[in-house]
């Protein structure tokens, strides 16, 4: 009687195995050729957005600006007010006691009725 061995399967395994990571890489090297061009319009989205961030913080930095210079002149305005009418004040004060003083000459002045 003859015996007879059947070979394994194993060496069967293997080369599917290795078609199928020959496979893979031929897709990778297929899709790394168009990566370029997504990884381009990465980077020019990125730049973009990053300008845009960057506007947006200048103009931050313009309006808080512009509010502080707002809120200056108010204040220089009101501090102005104040002194016009401190001096109208004084100048009104000035023109009581000139007219007190006139009132009071004129009366010192005028001969006695006795």
């Amino acid at each position: 009687m003859v015996v007879r061995r059947s070979g394994s399967a194993t060496g069967w395994w293997v080369a599917a195995l290795v078609a199928i990571i020959a496979l893979f890489g031929v897709i990778f090297l297929v899709n790394s050729t168009n990566s370029q061009t997504d990884l381009q319009a990465a980077r020019d989205q990125g730049a973009t957005e990053a300008t845009l961030a960057n506007s947006a913080a200048n103009a931050q930095q313009a309006a808080s600006n512009a509010a502080q210079a707002a809120q200056d002149a108010a204040g220089g305005a009101a501090r102005a007010t104040e002194s016009a009418a401190q001096a109208a004040a004084a100048r009104t004060q000035n023109a009581v006691d000139a007219t007190t003083d006139a009132a009071r000459d004129a009366s010192s002045t005028e001969p006695d009725p006795r």
